[in-house]
């Protein structure tokens, strides 16, 4: 793909994304009959929650995958840290995915309410046996106790797992009291919009809460939607408010957390009725994603539970699959994820073959640029036709001077005798743009590149170069494409396409490796296939040959 039309294949993939987001907007989701006494609650809910964040004795537990710090008295947990991930920052550090507010503030809280909504154990706080607990086996338990409050007996529990970012957590509920116990359970993910390390303009992802359900499928609910429903005083953001199953949470770059409603293959919690679904932005300026489970009615004397599991941990396509259906959704492809799923799979496949995903990435490569080869040769020899007809278009142009008239009907017949089409290179390069565009994001939101090496200084292909040798090698390969393409006929333009490569090349420079180790092998790529057009078509002129 020559400069100039990359430049403009990503002008006319950013109109088409634009436009198609203004033309065809999300149907508006109206509440359902019955909803606002379920939200009226969750709104109770939030606000006696707002003051959750104070300090608290901490609890720690370690596990071979995770570090997690959970607040005694409320039960929050209240950071997390994954052991087996670099920060993005500094590759010295552990990735901290949960923040306790003295940086950033990312948490996850559950508690059980009454009738009215209200949290029965409000003002009460939990215990637990000890401070420090470690994995010693396939699971460690962390049980905090509340004293028996209004006839209740209320116990929380964590239960961490080897190996897994998935964390059950679980209310023991003795009713003592003379009556049955009328409870809900409420499930919350609450952060700031503070954005995660490593974010830059050109290499940003979405972030925010997300729910799935079956209903309304996966949608994304903006920090700035629910910024607008805080300012109006309206609940307008586009979600489905009441469902059967599904799950939400929140997503950034390569992590997530969700709350699970239905693991795969099991039964929904939201089994005794409905569960609602409350996404907004609280008093305090943080966001919400919460969940609320009605349970069964517990009789007097009986005892009962309720579970929810949680995962926070890597957008591991081959793990959060089979944690809940269409998990892995979570997975943000953007608008092309119709492209860049498939795009994935197959890349995945190849590096379940070859068994390193810079090889992988070179594969796949090679196999787009195959499969799009009818495409692009079409785009290439109408280059190529254009670049051996070069010289006759400048003599036109100095023959005619300021006549624009006559030099274009000159230049027009001359495309007629030499069977050019000026346009001939078009349609094919905007049937490539969904496909480019998807590999680009198949392998920008693919935490499997995180921490996965390639080539000698290439360590982690989710990291920029830290040499610069890749995109040193892609400025010139976008070079030698300039020297090998039709010279503009304006001196201007041919002064911007020589400056433009180094131009996009330090922009490249940020970017990670897999994604230039890609651009590289398709330059290179390209440049061979245009090398053999133009060489082809200039001794089939040679000879005299009428060139199709």
């Amino acid at each position: 793909m020559d400069f100039k039309r990359l430049t403009a294949f990503f002008a006319i993939a950013l109109a088409i994304m634009i436009g198609w987001e203004k033309m065809f907007p999300a149907p508006q989701t109206a509440p359902a009959p019955g909803q606002a006494a379920q939200q009226q609650r969750q709104t109770v809910a939030t606000a006696s929650a707002e003051a959750a964040l104070a300090p608290a004795t901490p609890i720690t537990v370690t596990t071979d995958a995770v570090q997690a710090v959970i607040d005694e008295k409320s039960g929050d947990l209240r950071r997390l840290t994954l052991l087996k991930y670099k920060a993005t920052g500094d590759e010295h550090k552990p990735f901290v995915l949960f923040g306790d507010g003295k940086e950033y503030t990312y948490v996850a809280q559950s508690e059980l309410l009454d009738a009215q909504g209200n949290n029965v154990l409000k003002g009460i706080g939990f215990t637990a046996p000890q401070k420090q607990y470690s994995l010693n086996g396939d699971k460690v338990e962390v049980r905090l106790s509340a004293p028996e409050t209004n006839g209740l007996k209320i116990d929380k529990v964590y239960t961490f797992t080897k190996g897994s970012y998935l964390v059950n957590v679980r209310f023991d509920i003795a009713n003592t009291g003379g009556k049955p116990a009328n409870l809900s359970a409420d499930y919350r993910i609450v952060r700031d919009r503070s954005q995660p390390e490593g974010q830059g303009y050109f290499t940003r992802s979405y972030l925010g809460p997300v729910v799935y359900t079956p209903e309304g499928g996966f949608q994304k609910v903006s920090f700035s939607d629910l910024d607008d429903d805080a300012k109006s005083g309206k609940s307008e953001a586009e979600y489905i408010r009441k469902t059967p199953t599904g799950w939400l949470g929140m997503i950034e770059h390569h992590f997530m957390s969700a709350w699970i409603l239905q693991p795969k293959g099991g039964q929904s919690v939201c089994a005794a009725g409905e569960c609602g679904i409350d996404i907004k932005r609280r008093n305090d300026k943080l966001y919400s994603a919460s969940v609320g489970v009605p349970l069964a009615a517990i009789p007097a004397g009986a005892k009962a539970e309720t579970a929810v599991n949680l995962y926070a941990g890597p957008q591991t396509t081959s793990v959060i699959a089979g944690i809940a259906d269409k998990l892995q959704l979570a997975k943000d492809y953007g608008k092309v994820h119709w492209f860049a799923s498939p795009l994935f799979w197959l890349l995945n496949q190849l590096h379940n073959i070859i068994g390193n995903w810079g090889w992988a990435i070179i594969v796949l490569t090679i196999i787009v640029k195959a499969v799009l080869y009818p495409l692009t040769n079409a785009s290439y020899r109408s280059m190529a036709k254009m670049r051996a007809a070069a010289p006759k278009l400048q003599a036109i142009k100095e023959k005619y001077g300021d006549d624009r008239m006559a030099q274009q009907q000159a230049m027009m017949q001359l495309y007629k005798d030499e069977k050019i089409n000026p346009l001939g290179g078009c349609l094919p390069m905007l049937l490539q743009i969904p496909v480019f565009i998807g590999l680009y994001w198949a392998l920008f939101a693919s935490v499997e590149l995180r921490q996965a090496p390639w080539l000698g200084w290439i360590t982690d292909l989710s990291r920029s170069d830290p040499y610069y040798i890749l995109p040193i090698i892609m400025a010139a390969t976008m070079f030698a494409q300039t020297y090998l393409n039709p010279p503009p006929t304006d001196p201007m333009q041919a002064k911007m396409m020589k400056i433009m490569p180094l131009v996009f090349s330090v922009m490249f420079f940020f970017f990670p490796a897999g994604l230039v180790l890609y651009w590289v092998v398709n330059n290179l790529l390209t440049i061979a296939q245009q090398w053999h057009i133009n060489r082809s078509i200039e001794k089939q002129r040679a000879q005299g040959e009428v060139v199709s």
